[in-house]
């Protein structure tokens, strides 16, 4: 769409009303777990594997630090490019932007041990998995029915989190002692493949009619450059991203200065710590789908206020004195305290339903905003370490991000979707459904 001052302002996108159900997307969800497994097998190991093959660790964290930018910059653009060429088109170009990258990783990278070539070919690769993922996503949100959509997040995060860095890290840890460290790549390498087909096979359930591939209709598709007026108009939509933002930062932050805390200042071992960070993951991924329901039976927004907003601040003052005071004592108490905070952060799963409902019209954009909100989470968390520690330590840190869900809970509670409305147009978009398929039965002779 043209962005020209002279040209004719667009009509107002149509509002569109999802009728699929999770279920619907079984394969699709499917494919988002094994592709995650597959991205996330080098989680645990990739950064020694780097140092010793004769790199640096001030490399290691440059390389990784533009595998983040490109991530960032994919789960930003990923719902507006949704909207212009069609979920799965987005989908096919995250695995290709996998794929074909990390053969070149390993076959010439690596072998070469070229940090030119590691950058290119590690940092074009970062646009790989928000692509597949936060399109698939977005096409979850579009077509799934509104009153199902907290479910539909719900199970997406399980997935996401079950593959990377869960399970993914589970495959290393049998496939390492076994194959190595270079063939253990090119595991994750297939697991890509094969969940990044799965995700890319048809869906049961027929989607959309003439918008089957998820594309807005040229007139309605909102330009990049537009996104700063959507912004403007929509503030709320802001507050979404800002929410997000908050949501993952301290799971980013607490793997840079937490080990340290745990073996340092609170006597605890190194096994420990690997359990505790276990079991937030694991609590996580079993509660995005409780509150992705919850939400959705209940209140979108007050999940995310008190479950994520005032739990998590909770939490992350327990995970300060927790450890400290009853570490060496009782450290199942102090895998209690992990297993909350796990928790707490699955109550943002609805900011998923939130988003899109801000705007119905084009939900492409709307999850842009909320994408942005998670690449920005990767930064932001360790920033938080980088300037609060050195100065007030790991008490300080923490405080710090409770104060920051805290502030995400002021923020959400004034987001304001019509959940009523959406979830009654949803039922009459279903009867509607129905009634055209029950019509369809007794005229089977009608073209449709």
């Amino acid at each position: 769409m043209s962005a020209h001052p002279s040209a004719r302002a667009a009509p107002e996108p149509t509002a569109r009303v999802g009728t699929a159900i999770p279920r619907d997307f079984a394969l699709q969800y499917v494919g988002l777990l094994i592709f995650m497994i597959g991205d996330g097998v080098e989680v645990g190991y990739l950064s020694p594997y780097l140092v010793s093959l004769g790199f640096d660790t001030h490399f290691v964290a440059l390389l990784f630090t533009v595998y983040g930018l490109s991530a960032a910059a994919a789960a930003a653009l990923s719902g507006v490019l949704c909207d212009t060429f069609g979920s799965r088109k987005v989908i096919l170009a995250g695995l290709v932007a996998w794929v074909v990258p990390h053969i070149l990783f390993l076959t010439l990278a690596i072998p070469q041990k070229s940090p030119a070539l590691l950058l290119a070919t590690y940092g074009i690769r970062g646009l790989g998995y928000p692509l597949m993922a936060y399109g698939l996503l977005t096409m979850l949100m579009r077509e799934i029915r509104t009153d199902r959509r907290g479910l539909g997040a719900g199970i997406f995060w399980f997935c996401f989190a079950a593959g990377l860095p869960t399970l993914g890290t589970v495959v290393a840890q049998v496939c390492l002692p076994r194959l190595g460290d270079y063939r253990t790549l090119w595991i994750g390498f297939a697991a890509v493949l094969l969940g990044g087909a799965l995700a890319l096979l048809p869906v049961r359930r027929a989607l959309g009619g003439a918008r089957r591939d998820g594309a807005v209709p040229a007139g309605e598709r909102p330009s990049i450059r537009q996104i700063g007026k959507v912004a403007r108009e929509n503030p709320a939509l802001v507050l979404t991203a800002i929410t997000r933002a908050i949501n993952s930062s301290a799971t980013h932050g607490i793997i840079v200065f937490m080990p340290l805390y745990f073996t340092r200042e609170a006597g605890m071992t190194q096994s420990q710590w690997l359990s505790f960070l276990e079991i937030i993951f694991l609590s996580n991924i079993v509660f995005n789908v409780v509150f992705g329901a919850l939400g959705d039976a209940t209140s979108w927004v007050k999940t995310i206020v008190w479950v994520g907003g005032v739990g998590g601040a909770i939490a992350s003052v327990l995970m300060y004195w927790g450890p400290l005071l009853y570490g060496r004592a009782d450290p199942l108490f102090v895998y209690a305290i992990g297993a909350f905070f796990g928790m707490t952060l699955a109550g943002y799963v609805p900011l998923s339903a939130v988003a899109p409902s801000l705007l119905p019209g084009n939900t492409g954009i709307a999850m842009s905003f909320l994408n942005l909100g998670a690449g920005t989470s990767v930064w932001l968390g360790p920033a938080v370490v980088y300037l609060v520690e050195p100065h007030f330590g790991a008490q300080g840190v923490l405080y710090t991000y409770a104060a920051m869900f805290l502030a995400s809970a002021f923020i959400a509670a004034r987001l304001s979707p019509d959940q009523h409305g959406l979830r009654q147009a949803s039922q009459a978009a279903r009867a509607s459904s129905l009634a055209e398929k029950q019509e369809a039965a007794v005229s089977p002779g009608v073209s449709q």
